[in-house]
């Protein structure tokens, strides 16, 4: 009996329909962005372990796809992109006018426990501001990921962004007396809030002279805590965008690497994890590569995004007509008379050299037959060859009108 193979835990097929999907929200990925001014770039899919471990610290291992290569080298594929960009900014960051504004699209590898909208591989969209300090950069990342969910088709119905401040926080921890060393465990602890018990909070921040209570106080304060929150959002009020945002000082972001404005976006309704998510992170470049820089970026991975496409009523009929459309041929030739099949192959190659998608049936088939094959391929017309060639048929699959043209004639009139 033959062996039968299956796709690995966390890793996907990509069927027509589901490749389609994915090339319509990369698409609308790359429009966007470029749309801002942004240009696209990539890096290595396969990197040093310890690149990640400088960004992260050893606890990243387990979460990684790491081995040993042929070279004997401890390597990894990239969970990630921000620690790739740090290293190339910095290796080269005299070549390039500053502020750097780069978007990839890319597939990354995590090791983790494979659930909806997020699994061992996948594809994410990172979008990053190099080389400025400018809170008016993060409101422009801000503005740019509420224009993904927009050109998505999504509503202010559907979607909110939360914005909060990572300074904010640390200068409350220090006035009320934290250690720094407890700094990064006080930040985890405040990210995790949501998805914590109360009194489980309430006891590891009275371990560090905290209470809950205080906390609470603080993220009501809003916008009040953070100047630079204020300019954002008086930044995207300005551009129309003050609708789909909200200060939430309970957004943290566990990552220790931020150091300012955080933000994430966020279903309503439908009970998903973020859809997308970033901020501020000055020090990271200096970290990885020597070279100080202020940066500013956010990232939104496929599944999620996808998921939530597929989920809302407007956005899910805008995807389906996207991969009727990419499925789709422009033209579909009919072979009327077996006898030309030189003519066939000539015509087809004609229409392609016209920049038509074209097909046509390899065997001998009857002509109704080829009709409902040309059909069901989602062609608009039918180009017939029959036994007056070199005048060729020209059929509206729509409204079924016909008529006839010379072969000298016929890229014009498909045109």
């Amino acid at each position: 009996m033959a062996q039968k193979f299956q796709t690995l835990p966390g890793f996907r097929d990509f069927y027509p329909a589901d490749c389609a999907a994915r090339n319509y929200v990369f698409e609308t990925w790359r429009r966007v962005a470029r749309r801002y001014g942004f240009v696209e770039y990539e890096g290595p899919i396969l990197e040093p372990t310890d690149l990640y471990r400088k960004k992260s610290g050893n606890e990243i291992v387990n979460q990684l796809f790491c081995f040993e290569d042929k070279g004997e080298r401890d390597v990894s594929l990239r969970p990630e992109l921000t620690p790739t960009l740090a290293r190339m900014a910095a290796s080269r960051q005299r070549d390039f006018k500053k502020p750097l504004r780069w978007f990839s699209i890319g597939q990354f590898f995590r090791y983790e426990k494979h659930q909806k909208g997020r699994g061992r591989e996948f594809y994410q969209f990172n979008c990053d501001i190099l080389g400025e300090d400018s809170v008016l950069a993060d409101a422009e990342l801000m503005a740019l990921a509420i224009d993904l969910m927009l050109e998505l088709d999504f509503s202010s119905e559907d979607f909110k962004i939360r914005i909060s401040d990572r300074q904010a926080w640390v200068s409350y921890a220090m006035d009320q007396g934290v250690p720094e060393e407890s700094l990064t465990d006080f930040l985890q602890t405040v990210d995790k809030m949501e998805r914590t018990p109360p009194e489980k909070t309430d006891e590891k921040l009275q371990e560090i002279g905290l209470s809950l209570a205080g906390i609470e106080a603080f993220i009501k304060s809003g916008a009040e805590a953070s100047e630079p929150l204020r300019e954002v959002l008086a930044n995207l009020e300005a551009r129309g965008l003050g609708d789909f945002v909200e200060v939430d000082l309970g957004i943290v972001r566990g990552l220790a690497y931020y150091t300012g404005p955080v933000f994430e976006i966020f279903d309503i309704g439908k009970g998903m994890r973020a859809v997308a998510g970033g901020g501020r992170y000055d020090q990271l470049i200096g970290l990885i590569g020597g070279v100080e820089m202020p940066a500013c970026g956010f990232a939104m991975g496929d599944m999620v995004i996808t998921d939530l496409v597929k989920e809302t009523e407007k956005p899910a009929a805008l995807l389906e007509a996207a991969i009727t459309t990419e499925q789709s041929v422009d033209l579909y030739v009919v072979e009327a008379d077996s006898s030309k099949k030189a003519a066939t192959a000539q015509v087809v190659q004609l229409l392609r050299s016209g920049g038509f998608s074209v097909q046509y049936a390899f065997a001998d088939m009857k002509v109704g037959k080829q009709f409902q094959t040309a059909e069901q391929s989602g062609a608009t017309h039918a180009v017939v060859i029959g036994s007056e060639f070199p005048q060729v048929g020209i059929k509206d699959l729509s409204d079924r009108s016909e008529k006839t043209v010379s072969l000298e004639a016929l890229l014009e009139a498909v045109k």
